[in-house]
């Protein structure tokens, strides 16, 4: 199996389980009243320079690439940020907190990358690379899975030890296809790759994203929107050679408006 194929069939994988971590018994929640406004990810803003994340994220690695990322905590201005520096190389670190969609839809972030990873296009298997992801994990239950997914994931448990998320979007900072482009993954189709930003025009400059992952997961499977499990954050240059370093904001969701 060449690395490439190796690389994108474990990227799930590498992905934290759905469900297996402490916290996720039921969902998340801030403030009062009638529900949550708003759910903030634990806050990269809150945190000093420097290698220690905040508490809740870890750090997830492929298997089959012998690179990693790199990642810390650095003041973009006046304000803590994280940092990715992704050189010939892929990881992503990840966050699990269960969401209710219903209740807070709305994710919110912001990006800067340095550069566009000039071979990335979502239609080829050697074109999985982004100068920036931001996965959304469902917690699918697995009755609602065809049975060949089910086949899969009950392989992965038994090759890997760990669970395929049956179900995640994932937001990227493209290349080849424009801004509002979506697709399945090349690899599977249970990651639907939505390209937010594109190419190099906005490169070097702080974006401000909102997305709908209510909307977004009903358009891309067709189905009632499970709970959310988990957010990952990542860039990879491993399959095309390329570096490039991405910044990241806080994340949070909120309610619709």
């Amino acid at each position: 199996m060449n690395r490439p194929r190796r690389r994108a069939s474990l990227i799930l994988l590498a992905l934290p389980a759905i469900g297996a971590t402490v916290g996720m018994s039921g969902f998340a929640s801030a403030g009062v009243g009638d529900g949550p406004r708003r759910i903030d990810l634990p806050r990269f803003s809150a945190a000093s320079p420097g290698h220690r994340l905040p508490a809740g994220w870890t750090h997830q690695t492929l298997p089959a690439v012998e690179r990693s990322n790199r990642f810390d905590l650095v003041v973009d201005e006046g304000v803590t940020v994280l940092r990715v520096v992704s050189d010939r190389s892929a990881s992503s670190v990840a966050v699990m907190q269960r969401v209710d969609p219903a209740a807070t839809p709305l994710l919110r972030w912001r990006w800067r990358v340095s550069n566009a990873v000039a071979t990335s296009d979502l239609r080829r298997k050697g074109g999985d690379d982004y100068a920036g992801r931001v996965y959304v994990l469902f917690d699918l239950p697995p009755e609602r899975l065809r049975l060949a997914d089910r086949l899969k994931m009950a392989a992965a448990r038994l090759l890997h030890g760990a669970d395929l998320p049956a179900a995640a979007l994932c937001y990227v900072w493209g290349t080849a296809q424009a801004s509002g482009e979506s697709g399945w993954n090349a690899y599977t189709d249970r990651l639907r790759m939505l390209v937010v930003d594109s190419g190099n025009g906005h490169a070097g400059q702080w974006r401000e994203v909102v997305r709908d992952v209510a909307a977004d997961f009903r358009a891309a499977f067709g189905e009632p929107v499970p709970a959310i499990s988990g957010i990952a954050v990542a860039a990879d240059t491993d399959n095309g050679g390329e570096r490039v370093e991405a910044r990241f904001g806080d994340l949070w969701f909120e309610a619709r408006p």
